[in-house]
């Protein structure tokens, strides 16, 4: 059923398909009728940073910028939902168009830009909302924000989504926000994870509550930065580690037509990459702090691979926007297979 509408969604633009589905998605799920129309997906409970998962296989950031969508998105089966990312003021992102299919590839090339409406409106539509699962929430810098000043952004988005989040995502690597994947490295990244942890504390001790905050990083990183990455997590007591976004990388789609647009690539290009980059912070960190792994997956094996590879839970994003809901469960079955067969 999805098949035939992902061809009438995919005659569209790509960023209009985008607004199309998710108003679909809230109709029917206002109507009650979504839950009937995805496959129903087996109980996967896993604990994860102190979060009790019902099932692994969770929605990555990007989707739902303002959050307005959490609700129909809880229909889809998904063990957990991130949203955003949302930064401390409004901003409208890149000029349009911003969003590339790949179809060819099974990929996706943005370079959206952090659009979103602020805070404000972020926690508005929070409050509207009648989810009680795990919900993450990715937080940005605003674009006009210079780099050096950037760790004032991610303390005003950690204090003003931390009373609303199950966990907290630092996302320093966007290819889209000049300058912000320089937050990855050295000293910048070192700092930044120092002032994180200190807000995360503050924050805690206000609320009565600590919510555990993650990084995430990208996938063009060799294995001295992956190592360098580790030890700055390990270092600052970080509680996870997300991997990856998006790739600057066009190595998988050269001579594709739209291969020399800027923005970041996603989707199966990015699979190998993304997995490399969970091997080996897990070389490094085991099992002490978990990783989330995200890239390339669009069905049960690729799912498992990020397991095997060393992650706890996984996210999905633009396999979904070329598999649809029935993606979420084929995942969570393939990984409770392997559980069960003692690979896992």
């Amino acid at each position: 059923m999805y098949g035939l509408v992902r061809q009438l969604l995919f005659r569209m633009p790509p960023e209009k398909a985008h607004h199309v589905t998710l108003r679909g998605l809230d109709m029917a799920h206002r109507l009650g009728l979504l839950r009937a129309f995805c496959p129903e997906v087996p109980r996967c409970p896993v604990e994860v940073m102190g979060l009790a998962f019902p099932n692994p296989v969770g929605l990555a950031a990007g989707l739902d910028k303002n959050a307005e969508h959490v609700d129909a998105l809880a229909d889809l089966g998904f063990g957990f939902i991130e949203v955003g990312t949302v930064t401390p003021r409004a901003q409208p992102g890149n000029p349009q168009p911003r969003m590339f299919r790949l179809p060819e590839h099974g990929a996706v090339i943005n370079r959206m830009g952090f659009n979103n409406e602020g805070l404000d409106y972020f926690n508005r539509q929070l409050e509207a909302t009648r989810f009680k699962g795990i919900l993450g929430i990715n937080v940005g810098k605003n674009f006009d924000t210079p780099v050096d000043q950037a760790e004032s952004d991610y303390r005003k988005g950690i204090a003003g989504v931390y009373d609303r989040a199950s966990y907290i995502t630092v996302n320093v690597s966007s290819p889209n926000t000049p300058g912000l994947r320089d937050l990855q490295f050295g000293d910048s990244l070192k700092q930044l994870l120092v002032a994180i942890k200190e807000e995360q504390h503050i924050q805690a001790e206000r609320a009565g509550r600590y919510v555990p905050i993650a990084i995430k990083i990208a996938p063009d990183m060799d294995d001295a930065a992956i190592r360098f990455v580790a030890d700055a997590i390990k270092a600052t007591g970080i509680d996870g580690v997300i991997a990856t976004n998006t790739t600057i990388s066009r190595d998988a789609v050269q001579g594709h037509p739209l291969a020399q647009e800027a923005g970041g690539l996603s989707g199966l290009p990015v699979r190998d990459a993304a997995t490399r980059v969970v091997a080996g912070l897990y070389a490094e960190l085991g099992d002490q702090i978990p990783i989330i792994g995200v890239g390339g997956i669009s069905d049960g094996a690729s799912a498992v691979e990020k397991l095997k590879a060393g992650a706890k839970l996984v996210q999905v994003y633009t396999g979904f926007i070329y598999q649809g809901p029935g993606l979420v469960s084929r995942a969570v079955k393939a990984i409770r297979d392997e559980q069960l067969a003692g690979r896992l």
